[in-house]
Parts: C-alpha cells; structure tokens; sequence
C-alpha cells in the first residue's frame, strides 16, 4: 500500500508566465471528449526536485494564464494517518507558497489544498472511514483537537464513489483520494481547476467592492455647484467602463468552464462547487452588479438633469437678455422723440 500527499498552491498573479502547455492527465475514468476544450489550460513554467525532511518532493510550477501561479508538491509518506503529517503538510505548503512568489505570485488572494492520496489496497475504501474516519475529518480540517462525532460525520459526507474500489472525499482544504491504481492525475487537475475557480471568483467579488466604492464615490454631488455637467458625464463614462467590466468578468467565469454531465469529470466538478459554495459567490457577485446597475441608473438620471438644468439656464438667460434689448430699444425710442 503506497501513501503520498500532493500541496498545492494557486495565488493571483499581475502577469503569470505562460510557459509550455501541460499535457492533459491521461483519463482513467469518463470524460467528454472535449474536456480540454472546455476548461482552463494549464501550463508549466518549471519543475525541481528537493528534499523536505529527508523525503523526495517532486516541485512543479504551472500558471493559469495570464493571471494565476499554480506551485504543486508532492512526496510519498509511509503512513497519512501519522501524527506529524499536519506539520509535514505546513512545511510542504511553506515551500510551495515561497516559490510561488519566486514566480511572480501575490501573498494574497491565494488558495491552498491538500490532497491525501492512498493506492496499492485491497477491498473497499470505506473500511477506512471506519477504522480512520475521525483522522481523515481532522486532516480535511487541518485540526488536531479531536472532533465531535457529528462533525466527523459531515465533513465525510461530501464524497463520491464511481469505481467498485474507488473514493474520494472532498473539504474546503483537503481530499481524500483512494484509487488501487494510483492513477491521481485526472482528479488532482479537477481539484486544481475547482480551486482556481473559487480563486477567481474571490478576486472579482473583492474588486467589485472596491469599484462600489470608486463609483459610490463618484455619484456624491458637490453642493453649491451649479455647472456640473462636464463632472457627472465624467463620472457616467468611468461608471460604464467599471460595470462593462466587471460584466465582461463574470460571464467569462462562467464561460470557461463547461462541465455538464453524468461523466466522472463532471460529477466531481459538481461536487466540489456545491462543497466551495460557488452559487453563494455568484450569487453574491450578481447582487453588485445589480448595485452597479442601480448606481449607473443614477448617473445617467443626474447626467439627464444636468443637462436639462443648463438649458432651462440658457433659456432663461436668452430670456433676460431678451427683456434687457426691449427696454433698451424702449429708451431709445423715448429719447429720440423727447429731444
């Protein structure tokens, strides 16, 4: 029976480089055949080999171009369940996170993940949720206290069987991969993908605060002022550049990724969304643009008044003006026949 542990970090980058495009993992299970079509690509800038307390650690640098780091490391353990893997697990992330920024990666918005890998066994794999089901919560967890039946019990819920000796368990942090093959590639990709999309969702979530903010900011009026026509239009053209864009962004999220079906590929996919709550974040994006919708509306309304406010002056002005010529030309009549 052979026991490995894959790290992984992805962190948002200003310019990842693109690299060589890395082979698709060979399928062991179903997939569509256009799966490399309908996701991200990967592509891989550069591996090393090290050694992290005395074990081998396979290092590979990937990108998702153009705006993700992805470090991945892997080694092979004599036992998961050992009572200094979580510290092993923190060293192999350090390492991961350090070459991330050799490679151009931000600290932060950044994800990480474990992947618990076991192969070489015979039988089902659910004997391990009876005779280590309390470790696996806690490895998922990263927790060392032991925890409540319950909680046990939900945190290994979120799994999926398609094989007779198959399994795998996923956390918001971690998974469990049973697989008597040791053919990991195809599920650590998806693992991976899944994590880049919760990665990006993350960032666009944070920068449409930010542009409420920018556009909150840029429909307050200054008092007093009465000409402010050429400010809100201003104003009006940068909130149509924030909301196109942050339109642009999220359809593009959701156009990325075409995984639909009954297939192995989309299964876990669809898994891993549910268990990363990708419907809360979507949800939550769509109710910001909906507030940038509001606050486009305002702009053009105040760009509309602006407008009307400067040609009720110009009519009244013209009206003055007017009025002053008449008078004039009355003066003008009294004293060319009073003289």
């Amino acid at each position: 029976m052979a026991h490995k542990i894959t790290a992984f970090i992805i962190a948002e980058a200003t310019r990842a480089k693109k690299g060589k495009e890395a082979p698709a993992a060979p399928p062991t299970k179903s997939a569509p055949h256009y799966f490399e079509k309908s996701v991200p690509s990967q592509f891989i800038i550069g591996s090393e080999k090290i050694v992290l307390d005395g074990k081998k650690v396979e290092l590979t640098v990937k990108s998702y171009h153009p705006d993700a780091i992805l470090v991945e490391g892997s080694l092979e353990v004599e036992d998961v369940f050992d009572s200094g893997i979580l510290e092993l697990k923190d060293k192999l992330h350090d390492i991961c996170y350090e070459f991330s920024k050799k490679n151009g990666a931000r600290e932060e918005p950044a994800e990480e993940y474990t992947v618990y890998q076991i192969s070489g066994y015979k039988g089902d794999p659910e004997l391990f949720l009876k005779n280590y089901g309390s470790k696996m919560a806690g490895l998922l967890k990263s927790e060392k206290l032991e925890l409540d039946e319950k909680e046990v019990e939900h945190t290994l819920s979120y799994q999926m069987k398609y094989a007779q000796n198959d399994l795998v368990i996923v956390d918001w942090d971690g998974a469990f991969v049973f697989d008597t093959d040791g053919e990991y590639g195809e599920t650590i990709e998806l693992l991976e993908l899944a994590n880049y999309q919760l990665l990006r969702y993350r960032i666009l979530d944070e920068d449409l605060d930010e542009r409420l903010k920018k556009s909150e900011k840029l429909t307050q009026a200054e008092t007093g002022r009465w000409f402010r026509t050429k400010e809100v239009a201003t104003a009006f053209k940068e909130i149509i550049k924030i909301r196109s864009q942050s339109i642009a962004q999220f359809e593009a999220l959701d156009r990325d990724i075409k995984l639909i079906g009954d297939w192995y590929s989309a299964r876990l996919y669809d898994l891993l969304s549910r268990k990363f709550r990708i419907d809360d974040w979507r949800k939550s994006i769509r109710d910001k643009l909906d507030s940038l919708e509001d606050v486009y509306s305002i702009v053009s309304e105040n760009l509309g008044v602006s407008r009307m406010q400067v040609l009720e002056l110009i009519q009244i002005g013209a009206f003055f003006i007017l009025q002053i010529g008449w008078f004039a030309l009355i003066i003008l009549e009294f004293w060319y026949f009073t003289r």
